[in-house]
């Protein structure tokens, strides 16, 4: 009951905030807000993340099969769209049907990308092995811990074995103002200071997600966290890239 509650809640916000500034609600750049990205800028920071991810997959040995990927959280389709250079069909899902009618917009000339919605608190809709590689960019720390502890659980069950996954989630709190704010106030005050202070459509939940976390889930699956990178964001947090190896079997 509780993780229903929490993904309508989470639907809800993310429709407002979709309906409001959406491609500046994906990619929080201060200096964006406002309608400020251009579409082509905008896809152009996807394309960077997963050239970067790409080369990082292929560094550390994960650089398999490029069928299927799963772009998880894809809001408007940012990374969907990059992912499509390197893959033969990408699957975007998010929460949010104003999210995913942007996706479909700004994506209807691509036929390597669909976007399906998700409105449960697993992705029973994909049997397991369906993907060569599922990506989730700054999108489990607005969960609850159990939402996002059984998202991961499923983004590995989903990957074929030999396949990864990458996911990328703020480490830890900076020590900036904002940054000791979003650690130790209340998830209530923080949602009113982004709602009547910042002047946010909606409030954002961020939380951290430590790589030991996500090592200690993957490894009750079975797959192995094989590296945690570091990762540049505009924000109050220390952003990493973790690379997710799902093992073949014995």
């Amino acid at each position: 009951m509780a993780d229903t509650r929490d993904l309508a809640a989470l639907r809800r916000d993310w429709d407002a905030l979709g309906e409001a500034d959406p491609l500046w609600a994906v990619y929080v750049d201060p200096v964006k807000r406002g309608g400020r990205w251009q579409v082509d800028e905008f896809l152009a920071t996807g394309r960077a993340e997963i050239a970067l991810a790409m080369t990082e997959l292929a560094a550390l040995g994960l650089d398999g099969r490029r069928k299927a990927a799963l772009d998880f959280g894809c809001g408007v389709g940012r990374l969907t769209a990059a992912l499509s250079e390197h893959y033969e069909q990408v699957t975007g899902i998010d929460v949010s049907p104003a999210m995913l009618d942007h996706a479909r917009r700004i994506n209807a000339a691509n036929d390597r990308c669909r976007f399906v919605g998700n409105d449960g608190p697993d992705l029973s809709a994909f049997p397991d092995d369906s993907f060569d590689l599922a990506y989730s960019s700054i999108v489990l720390q607005h969960l609850t811990t159990e939402l996002s502890d059984g998202y991961l659980r499923e983004l590995i069950r989903v990957v074929r074995p030999g396949g990864a996954v990458v996911v990328v989630v703020p480490e830890r709190h900076l020590r900036t103002p904002r940054g000791l704010v979003y650690a130790y106030a209340p998830r209530p005050l923080i949602a009113l200071l982004q709602r009547k202070v910042f002047g946010y459509p909606a409030p954002m939940r961020m939380q951290t997600v430590p790589a030991r976390r996500i090592g200690m889930l993957a490894g009750q699956l079975g797959a192995e966290l094989v590296s945690s990178l570091p990762r540049p964001w505009p924000g109050h947090w220390l952003m990493l890239a973790h690379y997710i190896k799902v093992e073949e079997s014995p």
